[in-house]
Parts: C-alpha cells; structure tokens; sequence
C-alpha cells in the first residue's frame, strides 16, 4: 500500500514534531543550553524534508530507529553549534557557557540523546504499525461496501474443430473434385 500526499505530509508532521522535540528536550535535560529558534527551525526542516521522501510506503521498526540514530546525532551537533559550544561527537565536550566540559556530562548528553532516540524509535514504530494496520482494515471494509463491478459478457465464436489428415490423404488434401451426377436436362 503506498501513502497519498496528505497522508505523506501528516506522517512526516509527526515524525518531524516528535524527534525534534525530544532532541531539544534531551538536550537541554543533558545540561545543554536550550537550542535557539533558528536551530530548531533548520534542524526541524531537515528532518521534514527526509521524512518526507520516507513517508511513501510502511516502514519497519529498524528502518525508523536507524534513522532517527542518525537524526538524533545530526541534531545533537546542530544545537551544539546554536548553543555556542563546539559541535564534535565525542565524549569530551560540553554545550553549556560555564559548565563543566568533563566526561560525565558528555556521557549524560549522549545518553540523553540515545533515551530520545529510543523513545522516539518505540513510540513511532507502534504508531506506524497501527496506522497501516488501520488502513489496510478500512481499505478492506471499503472495498466490501462498494458493488461489485459490472460483468461483461463477450460473445466468441464457436471453435472449430479442424480435422488433420494423415497419410495418403495428405497429399490429396489440396485437390477440390466436383465431378457430380449430370444434371437433368430440362
């Protein structure tokens, strides 16, 4: 089953919402600052853009978490960069003015940003399940209510049956003899 452009746009709205949402609030949560607008403008336009070229068909529940591992690390670096900190995945830096850059509030960013991924990854993957689920029972129902289309009957010629020759009529077969009995004289 493919998805219409409605559809399309709907799925990506939500996908977009969710994983931005949970980004900027993982991240702010890890002890960054919260990402500015812009950030938030730009990371959530990507991610609506790639969503949107998903959005045509089902997706499996490994297709959505491996996006969004990617998207989350994407938006990680992004409002690194809005927060005025640097933007390098590792597990040295910090986003925050005066705090700390050391390794527990790095481990607790990345694992703040992991929580979003998995929490997003759960919570889209049962939507999406339930969703086509939804449709494929609609579409089912719907195609039961509609009457059933008209049959048309299209007359074919009766089929000859052709009489093979064989033999010493083979070779006669192509002679026409119309030698009859005289006709009467009138």
């Amino acid at each position: 089953m493919r998805a219409n452009l409605p559809l399309r746009l709907t799925r990506a709205a939500v996908f977009s919402a969710v994983c931005v949402l949970l980004a900027a609030l993982g991240h702010v949560v890890a002890g960054g600052d919260g990402p500015p607008l812009w950030a938030l403008g730009l990371g959530g336009g990507a991610v609506m853009a790639l969503a949107l070229a998903l959005s045509g068909r089902e997706r499996s529940a490994a297709t959505i978490n491996l996006t969004l591992l990617g998207l989350q690390a994407g938006l990680h670096e992004l409002f690194g960069l809005g927060s005025g900190g640097g933007a390098v995945l590792t597990l040295t830096h910090g986003h925050g003015h005066g705090h700390g850059s050391g390794l527990g509030e790095s481990l607790g960013m990345l694992l703040a940003h992991l929580t979003a991924t998995l929490i997003t990854g759960w919570w889209l993957a049962r939507g999406e399940a339930a969703l086509w689920s939804l449709l494929r029972r609609l579409g089912h129902r719907l195609i039961g209510l509609l009457p059933p289309p008209p049959t048309i009957s299209v007359r074919q010629a009766p089929v000859r049956a052709v009489r093979r020759v064989t033999g010493c009529g083979a070779v006669l077969r192509h002679i026409v003899s119309r030698r009859g009995p005289p006709l009467p004289v009138a």
